[in-house]
């Protein structure tokens, strides 16, 4: 029986089996009917972070607009609606698989200023000066998100360019409800919002914000009204330009006029591997989070995950052990390609990532301390936002974008409206001091100008018999690509549909520290007593990633999964 193979049903339940397959259009996804058929589309889907930009990236596709229209769209509403990551401040990456299967991937990542140098966050005595990169002007990296979507644009879009911002701005300008999960993060954040924007009140309202307030961005509006009118230019010169290299100047930031004019996004082939025999497109170097992804399918490949089942203690104990090595590469091999010889092949060679897990062993736990990057011969960040898109030809498009932290530096570029990003701290400012994820990096991630950062993000696409399966990824710091790690397998292996793979509980390890963290309520007790015998020293918290993706089911209809996380919203016609 094929592995899509529906379960078979009694008499008694045939005649009801029979109305569900021949009246209702479902989807029969991995052995189980689709449990929402409501949630299942023909035409089209987005799947995001905030309803409202999910619904202008659904009013696109229906306007005739493809995936890369729609992506446009909804990464301008985005910057908008959810400015705790949604972004023109920041950058990422985009995945993108046209409908007959060719694929591409676009780096809109920052880059170093061009005064950027490997020693600019220490002290005279060698050491990190605390939060210098993370809450000063001196924390952005060049800002690529607009530039990403004009090239992207360009190369793929048929829409034209100010149709796609346009909406971003009637939000900007009219205002949008706030919902209680945005009222919340705005509230929390407004402190710091005061501390570090002197004269400046955005995002700020007195007594608070509650659910159900309208959130007027006037001078956000006006900033994308440049864009619109003048792509690329109306960011990168002109007056937006201007009023990014007067903030620079107040706040003692090192970002120039000819670093804005020198930034461009690049187009980057497309990392692509095999789990069993589904084919893994997703994200190169700079991103870490392709190869990551793909050594740690390769490192549990072999073994019967499915008969261990779903967030049971062998399951856990053998993705945390493929988790701890991979994490270890990452710390010494991965960098920006531009400046630093990534060993893309060597890493993902099935021998080698055979060979790291040679010292697994199911009586104890491996100590983080005990594992090491990888050697071989002749070889010398947690606010984010994702979105997947599929249009009605079936053209692909997975994007993860970022400012780093929550609202980024937390410091808005005056006259502009928009929050400056701190994906500085994603550099190493120092060979094995921790990142604000925890995160270790050596030389190949060290502060370079015009050098792009290293990133865990994991924007993924996967075939299934030459034809698309899955569009994935997340937001989450150093969460990402175990959180997408996971939603792969919970769908393949653990025959879960899509909003069942994203909502399901998550676990994550990353060699240092030597913890496995859970999420509360995500694994049984007995469960947790059998990892800690074992050596696994498990800590709890609360969500862990905001997944966003999209299946198509064997009968050619769109399933989304948004993670109830947060305010993820999964939109089709």
């Amino acid at each position: 029986m094929s592995q899509f193979a529906c379960k078979l049903y009694t008499p008694k339940y045939l005649l009801s089996f029979l109305i569900i397959l021949f009246v209702v259009p479902t989807g029969c996804v991995q052995g189980q009917l689709g449990q929402n058929n409501s949630g299942q589309y023909k035409n089209g889907m987005v799947v995001c972070a905030y309803p409202d930009a999910a619904q202008v990236g659904i009013d696109i596709l229906k306007k005739g607009g493809n995936a890369v229209d729609a992506a446009v769209a909804v990464q301008f509403a985005l910057a908008v609606t959810l400015p705790e990551a949604g972004n023109i401040g920041g950058g990422g990456f985009m995945v993108y698989r046209s409908k007959k299967g060719k694929t591409n991937t676009l780096d809109f990542r920052e880059k170093g200023p061009g005064s950027a140098n490997a020693n600019m966050y220490l002290d005279s005595a060698g050491n990190v000066v605390p939060d210098m990169n993370l809450y000063t002007h001196k924390a952005s990296g060049v800002p690529g998100s607009v530039a990403g979507m004009v090239e992207a644009h360009k190369k793929y879009g048929k829409l034209k360019w100010a149709d796609l911002v346009q909406p971003a701005i009637n939000l900007a300008r009219n205002g949008f409800k706030v919902t209680k999960h945005l009222a919340s993060d705005l509230n929390w954040a407004s402190a710091q919002f005061i501390k570090l924007n002197p004269g400046k009140n955005y995002l700020l309202k007195e007594g608070g914000w509650k659910e159900g307030d309208i959130l007027v961005q006037e001078d956000l509006a006006k900033t994308l009204e440049q864009i619109r009118d003048k792509g690329r230019d109306g960011f990168y010169d002109g007056p937006v330009a201007d009023m990014i290299v007067a903030e620079m100047k107040q706040g003692d930031g090192i970002i120039t006029k000819q670093d804005l004019k020198d930034y461009h996004a690049v187009w980057r082939k497309a990392i692509i591997g095999e789990y069993k025999n589904y084919k893994i497109i997703t994200m190169p170097p700079p991103s870490s989070g392709g190869i990551a992804l793909l050594q740690l399918l390769k490192s549990v490949e072999q073994f019967p995950l499915k008969r261990y089942g779903h967030n049971q203690d062998s399951t856990i104990r053998l993705m945390v052990e493929a988790e701890r090595r991979v994490y270890a590469d990452r710390s010494k091999y991965l960098g920006d390609p531009d400046f630093y010889k990534v060993p893309v092949d060597i890493l993902l060679r099935p021998e080698y990532i055979t060979s790291r897990m040679k010292s697994f062993s199911w009586d104890t736990a491996t100590l983080s301390t005990s594992i090491q990057p990888g050697s071989f011969v002749g070889y010398e960040s947690d606010q984010t936002t994702h979105y997947s898109i599929v249009d009605r030809e079936g053209n692909a498009v997975s994007i993860t974008t970022t400012l780093n932290d929550t609202f980024g530096s937390k410091i808005f570029v005056q006259g502009a409206g928009f929050l400056l990003n701190n994906e500085m701290d994603d550099f190493s400012s120092k060979p094995g001091v921790p990142n604000m994820y925890g995160l270790i990096g050596g030389k190949a991630n060290s502060i370079q100008p015009g050098k792009r950062m290293l990133s865990s993000m994991t924007p993924t696409i996967v075939e299934k018999d030459g034809q698309l399966f899955m569009v994935v990824g997340t937001p989450g710091g150093s969460t990402i690509i175990t959180s997408v790690f996971q939603t792969i397998l919970n769908v393949i292996e653990f025959d879960q549909n899509m909003q069942q793979a994203v909502s399901a509980k998550r676990f994550h390890s990353q060699w240092l520290p030597d913890e496995v963290t859970i999420e509360r309520d995500g694994v049984d007790s007995a469960t947790v007593s059998k990892l800690q015998s074992k050596g696994y020293k498990i800590v709890t918290r609360n969500g862990i990633g905001r997944v966003d993706a999209i299946l198509k089911t064997q009968w050619g209809y769109y399933e989304g999964g948004a993670d109830p996380r947060g305010d993820d919203t999964a939109m089709g016609w």
